[in-house]
């Protein structure tokens, strides 16, 4: 078929002038490159097989991100109540048993032994009692900004970054702020404790119960402002503390 008898060039001669027809039909029907497929594969690029799995492993990527659950926001959090104690639990005598386990726990931390002589002093017990865990620990207020919280007692039920969330004798939820706080921790000695350590641990701080030879501290709250789990692994230094 010539040129002149092609359907695509009397077509465009309906639709345009004969010049401008000749010039869009050379331009985009004779010398219009035509790609073909090559017959053989590249050896540069993947094989079929190779592509067939690297889509699998990436759908199946997607899925287990799909699958992960999302973490709750803060407000989520607060419209749940998910730290929320429940009425019924707000008993102090149900946290005297975490009581006893911290006691057992700070001991530990301290290098204190039944039986055994053992020195502690403020310097080496400063920073490991500041990254320890405080929950189930029984602290007392004895130095506040906020005079209406000085004399709270009772046991650790959260330790978050900035608060102390205490259950007193009393039943009471507190929450304490540990900014401008000066906290009081009363720590019997291994001797002075019995096999069952019920009776002694279950008085309030600064009791005769808990021995003369107790250790008692007093931290600053503002020098551990942060959480139980950041605590553990932080390297605290020393600085001046702020009077309150």
């Amino acid at each position: 078929m010539e040129a002149n008898d092609h359907l695509a060039l009397e077509l465009l001669r309906k639709a345009h002038p004969p010049q401008t027809a000749s010039t869009i039909f050379t331009e985009k029907v004779l010398h219009k490159p035509l790609h073909l497929r090559p017959t053989s594969p590249d050896p540069n690029s993947q094989d079929a097989r190779a592509r067939r799995r690297l889509q699998r492993l990436r759908k199946k990527e997607k899925s287990r991100r799909r699958q992960k659950p999302k973490s709750l926001s803060a407000k989520e959090k607060r419209v749940t109540g998910i730290y929320d104690v429940p009425k019924d639990l707000q008993k102090h005598h149900i946290y005297v048993p975490l009581y006893r386990m911290w006691i057992r726990y700070i001991w530990d931390i301290l290098g204190m032994v039944k039986g055994e002589a053992h020195w502690v002093t403020a310097q080496g017990a400063g920073t490991k009692l500041t990254s320890a865990d405080f929950h189930g620990a029984k602290v007392m207020v004895v130095r506040s900004k906020c005079v209406s919280m000085v004399g709270l007692r009772g046991i650790v039920l959260r330790d978050t970054k900035f608060t102390f969330q205490i259950i007193t004798q009393q039943n009471e939820l507190k929450m304490i702020p540990k900014n401008h706080t000066i906290f009081r921790i009363q720590i019997p000695q291994p001797d002075a404790v019995e096999e069952d350590p019920t009776p002694k641990l279950d008085k309030d701080l600064g009791e005769e119960e808990m021995g003369v030879n107790a250790l008692i501290f007093e931290l600053h709250g503002s020098s551990f402002e942060h959480r139980a789990i950041d605590r553990a692994t932080k390297k605290f230094k020393q600085r001046n503390i702020v009077e309150l």
